[in-house]
C-alpha cells in the first residue's frame, strides 16, 4: 500500500536553504557561462517558436475593473447571449496577440 504525502509550499515564506543548497547556488553563480554543458538541450530557434502554442492549462488571473464602452458595442456583445464579458475579453485578447505577433515580425525583420 502506498502512502500519498502532500506538501504545500508558501511561496511568500519559503523554507530556509540548507548549507548544501547555498554552496551549490554559490558554485553555479561563479561558473562561467561557457563552462555550462548544453549538449543535451536543443537550441530554441525560429522553427521551434513558429509552432509554439500557449500552455492549454494556463489560466490568466482575472481582474475586476470598470470599463466604459460605447452603448452599441456593449449591446452587440450582450445580444449574443450569456457570456458577453468573456467574449469581450476574448476579443481584446485577440487584438493583444495580434499586436505581439506584429512586434515579433518587426523584430525579426530588423535583425
Amino acid at each position: 500500500m502506498s502512502k500519498i504525502v502532500r506538501y504545500e509550499l508558501d511561496l511568500n515564506n519559503p523554507p530556509p536553504l540548507t548549507e548544501a543548497q547555498k554552496a551549490e547556488i554559490k558554485a553555479l553563480s561563479e561558473r562561467a557561462g561557457n563552462k555550462i554543458d548544453y549538449s543535451d538541450i536543443p537550441p530554441l530557434d525560429e522553427s521551434f517558436w513558429a509552432e509554439a502554442v500557449r500552455n492549454p492549462f494556463y489560466k490568466p488571473k482575472k481582474t475586476s475593473t470598470s470599463l466604459r464602452l460605447d452603448a452599441d458595442v456593449l449591446a452587440w456583445f450582450k445580444s449574443q447571449g450569456k457570456g458577453y464579458q468573456t467574449r469581450i475579453n476574448n476579443a481584446l485578447r485577440d487584438v493583444m496577440l495580434q499586436s505581439y505577433e506584429k512586434q515579433a515580425m518587426q523584430q525579426r525583420k530588423g535583425k
